[in-house]
């Protein structure tokens, strides 16, 4: 049995070397570009389109720029707020701050462009659809920032605050990701968009709190109050799973009664699925950077679940 294990973990040890040779010879363009990717937080800006047009599609919503309005909101909020924190960032993200110092000004121009055309297209939508692109905003200044604009005022930020961290964040992308192609679709709000709403609120607030796991120790050094912070690495994994479980019954329950298509019920469950197996690595993986990454993909294992819905004949 020893000796079993002894090869095993030689074979490990010899793939782990592999792949580091393989990504050591990848050309340096390919490296930068995956950077920009990762770091300048466009990846995210990818998976939030994909999560609109599974909103569009749960909501029986026609195409819109709302997936694209989306698309920029994100990636100009959370580069602005890895702007804001790269110096705290340095101690729970270091290869992340160092992009960010290192790509200071591209970025701020490429947030505020990103920004600016967000609310360019919105308009296209009316002003409701204009009130909500500015909502993750309004919220990012009270949430990243201790001033009050105009005044000068010092408040403690909401990102400081247990618990209203991360509802803040759930708040402010399940009502963007919800109500925004409703409104450039002039839909009207039904019981179904509220059960979607609610399952957006629940997946988003899991899935801010499980790269907070990873940051556990910056964020105890800089004074963050997170769950994983207050109650521990093994208490977080169960509240977790507790949020997964209920997210599942609210799915459940609006497919029986008629919510929601079966079919679509189906993908949805499928990533509160994948989310637990995520969640139950939680301070198990010995990549808690790459895990945290696995988390926000759970969106594009709904988006294809329903895309081969939707394409089936």
């Amino acid at each position: 049995m020893s000796r079993k294990n002894y090869t095993l973990a030689d074979e490990g040890s010899t793939t782990a070397a592999l792949l580091g040779a393989v990504l050591a010879r990848l050309p340096s363009s390919s490296k930068r570009a995956w950077n920009a990717l990762v770091y300048s937080s466009a990846y995210l800006s990818l998976i939030a389109m994909a999560e609109v047009v599974v909103v569009s599609v749960l909501l029986s919503l026609p195409p819109s720029p709302a997936a694209l309005v989306v698309g920029l909101i994100v990636f100009a909020v959370y580069t602005n707020d890895r702007l804001a924190d790269a110096d705290t960032d340095a101690v729970s993200n270091p290869e992340q701050a160092a992009f960010v110092d290192s790509h200071r000004d591209v970025l701020y121009v490429s947030a505020s462009v990103a920004y600016g055309l967000a609310v360019a297209l919105s308009v296209l939508g009316g002003p409701v659809a204009l009130a909500i692109t500015l909502f993750p905003a309004a919220l990012w200044v009270c949430y990243a920032t201790d001033w009050i604009p105009g005044t000068g005022a010092r408040v403690r930020r909401l990102k400081d605050v247990f618990l209203v961290n991360t509802i803040v964040v759930a708040l402010a992308w399940a009502v963007t990701l919800t109500f925004l192609p409703l409104a450039f679709a002039d839909g009207v709000v039904t019981t179904r968009t509220l059960i979607v709403f609610a399952y957006f609120f629940l997946r988003v607030f899991t899935n801010t709190e499980i790269p907070n796991v990873r940051d556990v120790e910056g964020d105890r050094a800089i004074g963050v109050l997170t769950i994983p912070v207050v109650v521990g690495v093994d208490r977080t994994r169960w509240i977790l799973f507790g949020i997964d479980c209920s997210t599942a019954v609210l799915v459940m329950l609006a497919v029986h009664f008629g919510h929601v298509p079966a079919q679509l019920g189906i993908a949805l469950l499928a990533g509160i699925a994948y989310s637990i197996g995520v969640t139950s690595l939680l301070d198990r993986s010995e990549n808690a950077r790459l895990l945290a990454k696995a988390a926000e993909c759970e969106y594009l294992v709904v988006f294809v679940v329903v895309t081969v819905v939707v394409l089936s004949p």
